[in-house]
């Protein structure tokens, strides 16, 4: 057993129009449906044993009506698990809104990079507990706009601004890989927690139990899990164990 037991197992719930969805690398087209009851999930997650949700507002970070979705999130925080929640988060009454609802933590991406006062505003008004940030990556350059538009950035430059900023928590996607479960790219996100100190999460392209237990192993601070708990090829029960073994 590592002598590190800080690692969080996030189960993902992606939000559109209201609905229980995953996308293929990020991509609106390519949209798997899970339903229409989002906190159906949520109970389900945490009777395995969950004590986080990553819950993301898709609609909103594709500019979409998003008032669904933040219905949903009311219903999902009923649970009383701790909720971390992003997607279209790009103004002060965003985020306001959200940990007024009682999200634990809220988590930026394109507003991070094209509007990094409104980073500096949220850690000093609620600090650095409650704000995350949020690196989506596509070939070394990161993307912002619901990962549809690239900038000239790279993953490192980013994350090492962020902590500068005082962000403490970051997760990394690698957008080719989500929702596809080929493997997550754990090198990538030793990289970037060990260059800049933030805590990192990595995400995209989970596809089993070797997948965590090599997350876990690499010392990060934790994993989020889609399409493979959807898909009934883990379970959140059995990645508990891997902290165990």
């Amino acid at each position: 057993m590592k002598p590190d037991t800080a690692f969080t197992i996030f189960p993902a719930i992606d939000l559109r129009a209201g609905k229980v969805v995953r996308l293929a690398q990020g991509d609106p087209a390519r949209q798997t449906t899970y339903g229409d009851d989002p906190l159906y999930w949520a109970e389900r997650w945490q009777a395995e044993g969950a004590e986080w949700l990553h819950v993301i507002n898709l609609s909103g970070a594709f500019a979409e009506d998003a008032n669904a979705n933040w219905a949903a999130l009311q219903s999902i925080l009923t649970t009383g698990l701790h909720v971390e929640f992003g997607g279209g988060l790009r103004e002060r009454d965003h985020l306001r809104a959200a940990l007024d609802l009682g999200v634990a933590r809220v988590f930026l991406g394109t507003a991070a990079i094209q509007n990094p006062a409104l980073v500096d505003w949220a850690i000093a008004e609620y600090g650095p507990q409650h704000i995350a940030g949020d690196i989506g990556a596509c070939d070394g350059q990161v993307m912002v706009k619901g990962w549809q538009q690239a900038t000239p950035l790279t993953v490192l430059e980013v994350g090492q601004r962020l902590r500068d900023q005082g962000v403490a928590w970051c997760v990394l996607t690698d957008v080719k890989r989500d929702g596809v479960s080929i493997g997550v790219d754990v090198a990538s996100a030793v990289v970037l927690q060990q260059t800049t100190g933030l805590q990192v999460v990595a995400s995209g392209g989970v596809a089993s139990l070797a997948d965590v237990r090599r997350v876990w192993a690499a010392g990060l601070a934790g994993v989020i899990i889609g399409r493979a708990l959807y898909e009934g090829e883990l379970t959140i029960s059995e990645c508990r164990k891997v902290k165990a073994e």
